[in-house]
């Protein structure tokens, strides 16, 4: 590398090594990461050397590149070479769905209403939104009391529901791995740490299963937390959607957000504070207006719960897309080509190339090839607030939703009847809908707040063959919320009966039910605790 002991002396603690092929970029600064990724494509020096003849001893010299690439020649792909971590708490479940609706550039975690109970208070309050929009509203007072309403029928649920659980699934009735020869037992028949570890699984999954049961009751203004991972050309869009909303949470959010990244990765997005940031939030604004006049106000069709394959192609033209795709990776033909000998062969054999593809998938992880991306399907959903919010994950698709409201009905899980709070459960829902429906009259993005999330909301997927397979694989896997295994589930019908040839490619969807959808996640959390001499889990109080 023709490194003097100087120069290896000034390059620690900006790169892993000065003689390897192969670096970590650790210069503290995002701007010179940034800058000297961009240099580095621009010069046949090494990266190292453009570090010590360029940028050692000039401090602002990141910083003055991205004000002239991205300010003077915007040249939007540098900015994705800058890239930071943010923590967000306490916003409301509404602004953190606009958040993680960015699917590009931008990662998410976000606090799980299934290990975490959100009976917390903090001052004496339940912990949900109360901006002062709503708070100065003179819905105020119906709004606070739905949401009160249902805070303290999910807190004092929880172990009612838990012990309830535990009663219909006894752990008697489950087997563990026992650790000396490998077999399953009943718990009284293991050892001492096992049977300790197959408790804290039992603990576990028996907790999340009541937590899963109750959160439908909670409001879409209960505040979560999320974690971002991202770069500065998706964070500069967010702040652009954030600043163009009709929420003050969300506004204020994004002001936030900037504030913060200033000091981190200023420069990557310094573009959202001037005159093509505030071109961008007005677009965002006028088109919001332009789709809202196209609908009219109208609410179109009838209440939900259903999910509908509303459109894909034929499946003649789906299966010869698909074909001729695999072909095609396999040869050096142009693509005309693999399309035109795709349909020259019988149905049956196209069929039988999908079987090959399929068969040689093991598991999950073991992908299709990318000519299952050639057969697409739209999917009408209108499913429960809180189930949407887990598909809502899912990047490699097109989801398109609307405002959360009430009008579509809600869903009630039977062990709430079973627990003898039904009763309770439709009062809270009733108090929801008449604060979401004084808010909506006057504002129906604010009146989001006040929807429980046992209500149904209405979004549309659409979605390749490839995402698909992903999907419902990992949505019916045993350990999935009961709710979306059954939306995944039926997915896999509609597709299997408009496309019965193509639909063997997810082979490992899992169409069984489950009492205790956890508990061999759990039992596998466990066995690998100990493997780690981790501490047990808890798994509940």
């Amino acid at each position: 590398m023709g490194f003097t002991d100087d120069e290896r002396r000034a390059l620690e603690g900006h790169f892993s090594n000065a003689d390897g092929d192969v670096f970590a970029i650790t210069t503290p600064s995002q701007a010179d990461r940034g800058a000297l990724m961009s240099r580095y494509s621009r010069t046949d020096k090494g990266m190292r050397r453009v570090f010590l003849d360029e940028f050692l001893g000039d401090a602002g010299r990141g910083e003055r590149f991205y004000e002239r690439v991205l300010l003077e020649y915007g040249d939007d792909s540098v900015a994705e070479l800058g890239e930071a971590q943010l923590g967000i708490e306490g916003i409301s479940n509404v602004a953190a769905k606009r958040v993680e609706d960015r699917r590009v550039g931008l990662s998410f975690l976000e606090k799980s209403s299934r290990y975490v109970a959100w009976d917390r208070k903090e001052g004496g309050r339940y912990r949900y939104y109360r901006g002062p929009d709503v708070s100065g509203s003179r819905h105020a007072g119906a709004y606070e009391r739905a949401c009160d309403m249902a805070f303290e029928a999910y807190s004092r649920s929880i172990g009612p529901m838990t012990d309830m659980v535990r009663e219909e699934h006894p752990i008697e009735s489950y087997r563990f791995r026992d650790s000396r020869d490998g077999r399953e037992r009943g718990v009284s028949e293991l050892g001492p740490e096992d049977a300790e570890s197959a408790r804290a699984a039992y603990r576990g999954s028996t907790r999340a299963k009541a937590l899963d049961v109750l959160r439908g009751l909670l409001p879409a203004s209960t505040l979560t937390n999320v974690g971002i991972t991202g770069n500065g050309r998706a964070f500069e869009y967010l702040l652009d959607v954030l600043g163009s909303s009709g929420l003050a949470e969300e506004r204020e959010l994004g002001a936030k957000i900037r504030r913060e990244l200033g000091p981190v990765i200023g420069a990557f997005v310094r573009r959202s504070d001037g005159r093509h940031g505030e071109a961008h939030r007005g677009y965002l604004r006028r088109l919001r207006l332009m789709q809202e006049g196209l609908a009219g106000g109208a609410g179109l069709g009838g209440p939900g719960p259903y999910v509908r394959l509303a459109w894909c192609a034929p499946e003649a033209e789906a299966l010869d897309a698909v074909v001729a795709g695999m072909i095609y990776a396999g040869s050096g033909a142009p693509y005309a080509d693999a399309l035109g000998r795709a349909r020259a062969m019988s149905r049956a054999d196209k069929a039988a190339a999908v079987g090959r593809a399929a068969a040689l998938r093991g598991n999950r992880r073991h992908r299709p090839p990318r000519a299952f991306e050639s057969a697409y399907y739209m999917f009408d959903l209108c499913t429960n607030y809180g189930m949407f919010r887990d598909l809502h994950r899912h990047r490699a698709l097109t989801m398109q939703r609307q405002l959360l409201g009430t009008s579509l009905g809600y869903s009630a899980p039977p062990e709430v009847g079973r627990l003898g709070i039904r009763r309770e459960y439709d009062e809270c829902m009733a108090a929801s809908r008449e604060a979401c429906e004084a808010m909506g009259r006057e504002d129906p993005e604010m009146a989001q707040y006040a929807v429980s999330l046992a209500y149904n909301y209405r979004y549309s997927i659409r979605m390749n063959l490839r995402e698909a397979c992903h999907l419902i694989e990992l949505r019916t896997a045993p350990q999935g919320h009961e709710d979306y295994r059954r939306v995944a589930q039926e997915m896999l019908r509609q597709i299997g009966s408009a496309h019965p040839a193509l639909a063997g490619i997810m082979r490992f969807a899992d169409t069984a039910g489950y009492g205790l959808e956890r508990l061999g996640s759990e039992k596998r959390a466990e066995a690998r605790r100990r493997s780690l001499g981790a501490p047990r889990g808890k798994g509940s109080r």
